[in-house]
């Protein structure tokens, strides 16, 4: 099989179901966020050292193949029937996954820089990008493309428990968050 087909040589690409669309239109810029989130999520990976840790990502990355594969395919597709659609009961599981992290974690306070350990950083690029798909998912519903509710809590979930693994892994490694703390800019003249 060849990585190239030439057939999006025109700006167009094809939906799960064979339906082909402009490569710009929001659906593609939605699934390709998530996407670009899987990647940032395998480059914290390869930062992180603890191996409970490293096990939970991997499990994001395949639940975002899932949320990217509901948003290539159109509500009236008959693949549809085909793909394991996120749910309740993985928003559930997120938040279940936020609060035992979290209990590990002072209460935030005050809104911190990201940074820190080099793991740190990657999962609080991974969240900002998680965040970027929620919206663009958001915009999508709002245009009227049928969009698994489901999938756009588990997308702001997503963002919420990269950002407390951010702060998980920055503790764990003894980086303190005071220094990470956003500080008022001095103005001066």
């Amino acid at each position: 099989m060849k990585i190239y087909t030439k057939t999006g040589d025109d700006g167009s690409t094809g939906l799960y179901g064979g339906t082909r669309t402009r490569k710009d239109d929001l659906r593609v810029e939605a699934y390709g966020s998530v996407d670009e989130a899987n990647a940032a999520i395998g480059l914290a990976r390869a930062f992180v050292d603890d191996v409970d840790l490293d096990k939970l990502l991997a499990s994001l990355q395949h639940a975002l193949f899932d949320v990217g594969a509901d948003l290539a395919t159109p509500a009236e597709a008959a693949q549809r029937a085909h793909l394991t659609l996120i749910d309740e009961a993985d928003v559930a599981v997120l938040e279940r996954s936020i609060d035992r992290h979290d209990a590990e974690l002072e209460p935030l306070r005050q809104f911190i820089v990201p940074g820190g350990h080099v793991a740190s950083a990657a999962l609080h690029q991974a969240r900002a990008v998680v965040r970027r798909a929620e919206r663009t998912v958001v915009r999508l519903a709002s245009d009227g493309v049928e969009v698994n509710a489901a999938l756009q809590r588990y997308l702001n979930r997503l963002s919420d428990l990269l950002f407390v693994l951010a702060r998980l892994v920055n503790a764990r490694h003894g980086v303190s968050e005071a220094r990470l703390l956003v500080q008022r800019r001095q103005r001066g003249g």
